[in-house]
């Protein structure tokens, strides 16, 4: 089987990680439970220069490799790997932060998953001229039985993969998320996941 991986909030706590930041930077106190929007920004109530700051700091090596990995994920994904499945880790951050979330994905056991960076939520503008090495036609040719994924944002991709089972990782800014079709089902953690699979 081959399997679609999101990175951040799927792997590595970087929600809750960002409510720190961004209470150190700006002094918001946002609790992650009140996180009600995928974009940071609004979730904050952030200015677009303040945003910027945000995702300069989020980005930084040290912090990137300071997320913590949510329990479970990568036992599972192991698990995958080991009995022959294909988990490529597919993730929005830019391509310049390649070594540090390799380095991340080894740190953790994960050194065998492929690694692609696509854009999928247009956010080269804190990194300027931002590359990534996976274009969306490249993405749209690749197959999928299984996608891991937080953001409703990226339902519109999923639409290429007409028979792929999304597993929407239960978090507060979904949670008021319609699931487009049957293929969705809400998970809560990496257990729920295991087992959904099978």
């Amino acid at each position: 089987m081959k399997f679609y991986v999101d990175f951040d909030d799927c792997l590595c706590e970087t929600g809750r990680a960002f409510t720190g930041i961004a209470h150190s930077l700006f002094g918001k106190n946002v609790p992650y439970e009140d996180m009600r929007f995928f974009n940071l920004q609004d979730s904050f109530g952030l200015t677009a220069d303040e945003y910027e700051q945000l995702m300069i700091e989020g980005h930084r090596p040290e912090v990137l490799l300071s997320f913590e990995e949510i329990p479970g994920a990568c036992e599972v994904l192991n698990e995958w790997i080991d009995r022959g499945d294909e988990v490529s880790v597919i993730t929005g951050r830019p391509y310049s932060t390649c070594d540090i979330s390799r380095r991340w994905l080894e740190e953790h056991g994960l050194e065998r998953v492929n690694l692609f960076f696509l854009n999928k939520y247009g956010r080269d503008s804190f990194i300027k001229n931002s590359i990534f090495n996976l274009e969306l036609e490249d993405f749209y040719r690749m197959r999928f039985d299984y996608a891991i994924e937080d953001s409703p944002m990226a339902f519109r991709f999923f639409k290429h993969f007409p028979d792929m089972k999304v597993m929407l990782f239960d978090r507060p800014w979904n949670q008021g998320c319609e699931l487009p079709n049957d293929n969705y089902t809400r998970c809560f953690d990496w257990k729920r996941i295991r087992e959904m699979v099978g």
